[in-house]
């Protein structure tokens, strides 16, 4: 068995942001993917991949239980399948902010979802939304909490425009310039992050009035732009926004930038050669670099390894 593949993702505009009803943007990427296979001799590099699936269904069983309207399972299948060895078979890397879990849990619904909504049938909003609220609820067995985000984006394999909460549309992205000198990149920080801490800290900051402000008055309102602009086409407007947010996210968002990377950012902000955000949750694995001159950039991260997803 083989099941089909599931492509990582890549948040370009509205992390943390999203959770307080800024605007997002996120784009398959299609460089990492993952499949539910069967490894009938059960070796050792399948078995933890087996075992978490096997953690995830006693998840499920629990979860149809609470949530019944919401989503139905073929747990006896799938319960029959992790016993002959089921796996999910992923270079997506773990801990890096590019959606490895999300692809399982799209995998995960693909293949034993009862009444499942499909790619095929037209997509209303509701059914969007109804989408992301199973992804919501599966997807927090990895993180505690989840928006469902990642999943919808590796389920459907479109870029998905997040307007607010409850506005969720799929997005036409302006295509790509073959030989285009502006890009944006993932540049590897070497480690990985965990999600959960890094959304705790968010939280707890949220608590204060001061953080509250700046989110809405500074970090929303430049990822809002970010969206609309890249959206439209209009690269100069964009790259005036994304400075600011690089900015405003090395001035209140420290602890999610990976210490050695502090400098980095600022020399970004200061040279006008690259700017640099959070890709995913941050505290390790990407961060999303802008630039509108790549080979700049290059030169400026020699040290570092960047991989372009996006060409302008």
């Amino acid at each position: 068995m083989r099941g089909p593949l599931f492509y990582s993702k890549i948040l370009l505009f509205g992390e943390y942001g999203i959770i307080k009803d800024s605007k997002g943007l996120s784009i398959p990427y299609n460089f990492y993917n993952g499949a539910l296979k069967i490894d009938a001799h059960k070796t050792v590099g399948t078995h933890k991949s087996n075992d978490n699936l096997n953690r995830f269904a006693t998840y499920l069983e629990t979860l149809q239980k609470e949530q019944p309207e919401l989503v139905h399972f073929d747990l006896k299948a799938m319960r029959n399948d992790i016993a002959e060895g089921l796996y999910f078979d992923s270079s997506i890397p773990q801990g890096y902010g590019v959606g490895s879990s999300g692809a399982l849990v799209a995998a995960i619904y693909d293949k034993y979802a009862t009444d499942k909504i499909t790619v095929l049938e037209n997509l209303t909003r509701d059914k969007l939304l109804q989408l992301k609220a199973i992804f919501a609820a599966m997807e927090s067995f990895f993180h505690g909490k989840s928006s469902g985000l990642d999943p919808l984006n590796s389920y459907l394999s479109l870029p998905i425009l997040i307007n607010s909460k409850d506005n969720i549309e799929p997005a036409g992205i302006p295509s790509q310039t073959e030989n285009g000198k502006g890009a944006v990149f993932l540049l590897d920080s070497g480690t990985t992050g965990e999600t959960a801490p890094m959304v705790q800290i968010f939280m707890e900051n949220m608590k204060q009035e001061g953080f509250r402000s700046m989110l809405k008055d500074q970090f929303v309102k430049h990822t809002d732009a970010c969206v609309e602009d890249f959206l439209q086409g209009d690269v100069k407007s964009l790259f005036g926004n994304i400075k600011q947010l690089s900015k405003v996210v090395l001035d209140n968002f420290k602890p999610m930038i990976p210490k050695q990377f502090h400098t980095l950012w600022k020399k970004g902000i200061e040279t006008n050669a690259y700017y640099l955000k959070l890709c995913g949750s941050g505290g390790g694995g990407y961060m999303l670099g802008f630039t509108e001159d790549i080979d700049k950039a290059r030169t400026a991260l020699k040290d570092y390894k960047l991989e372009v997803v996006y060409n302008f």
